[in-house]
């Protein structure tokens, strides 16, 4: 079987064609996927692709109901739209990749992998915000986690280059790249993430904040410090290390502090120092689950 993967990011659309073992057909990337209508170089690339016989979509959030990959329907559509103010980014995104391919390829089997869904089995103590109840239960306040796709498939892997089974064994998962997380994957489920109702929380990201005191955020916004539409934009696209170092790429990051520019050691020295809190953090979430 050959399944197409696509994968709608924020500002691109992935697409591979992979054969039953898995080796990659033909993989194009369209760059500025912003629009709903599907452009030339989407058209091009699947009429010259070999034969396909189902497809896969990467979708960053499933919500509180989808937290298993599937088929694609009228009724799962409509609830991947119905969340698009939990990812207003890629949701809208990945909808426009559905709907492209949908166009594109009539009668193929499409079916939607969310990254949300590796998390959904994460113990309550875990899943909790320790918030009034009013509010979670109203507002369906709770950790998500993301990247969960990337989790499940690193922690599968390292079993087998360990040659042993996944579901016996306690992993640290880290997907470390613009957007970053961790995850705790205890024989094969995952028990506790970095990110939580949103991917702001957890790790020192590219662009994104991380873990930050919630009354600074509240103190920030109180007497007009800041309005709701630059704390928004601050913490998504304006801190992390582009904060710290003015550029967000950690690649970018390391020379200068290995030439001893003060704010890009400043800013490695946070990130390293984040993801070690949290790694022992993931580790100790294990404890005890023997």
């Amino acid at each position: 079987m050959n399944v197409l993967v696509v994968n709608a990011g924020s500002s691109s659309l992935k697409l591979s064609l992979l054969d039953p073992a898995d080796q990659i057909l033909a993989t194009t990337e369209v760059q500025h996927w912003d629009t709903e209508d599907p452009p030339p170089a989407l058209h091009s690339f699947l009429n010259a692709l070999p034969r396909v016989d189902a497809v896969g979509h990467r979708i960053v959030h499933g919500g509180p109901k989808l937290t298993a990959a599937a088929v694609l329907d009228p009724a799962v559509r409509r609830e991947i739209e119905a969340v698009t103010d939990l990812a207003p980014l890629h949701q809208p995104r990945a909808l426009a990749g559905i709907d492209a391919v949908s166009a594109l390829l009539p009668g193929v089997p499409e079916v939607a992998c969310f990254d949300t869904a590796f998390h959904a089995g994460m113990p309550a103590a875990a899943a909790t915000y320790a918030l009034p109840a009013a509010w979670r239960e109203t507002y369906g306040l709770r950790r998500y986690g993301f990247h969960g796709l990337s989790h499940a498939y690193a922690s599968r892997r390292a079993g087998e280059l360990l040659g042993r089974p996944a579901d016996r064994l306690r992993i640290v998962s880290c997907h470390l790249g613009a957007g970053a997380s961790l995850a705790a994957v205890h024989h094969g489920q995952s028990v506790d993430t970095t990110m939580g109702f949103t991917p702001l929380e957890g790790l020192v990201m590219a662009t994104r904040a991380g873990n930050t005191d919630p009354g600074l955020l509240v103190w920030l916004l109180q007497d007009g410090r800041v309005s709701l539409d630059d704390l928004s934009t601050g913490l998504e696209q304006r801190s992390g290390l582009a904060g710290l170092a003015g550029q967000p790429d950690i690649r970018d990051v390391l020379p200068h502090a290995e030439a001893g520019d003060p704010a890009s050691i400043l800013a490695v020295d946070v990130y390293l120092y984040r993801l070690r809190q949290l790694i022992a953090g993931m580790a100790a979430a294990m404890d005890g689950l023997d």
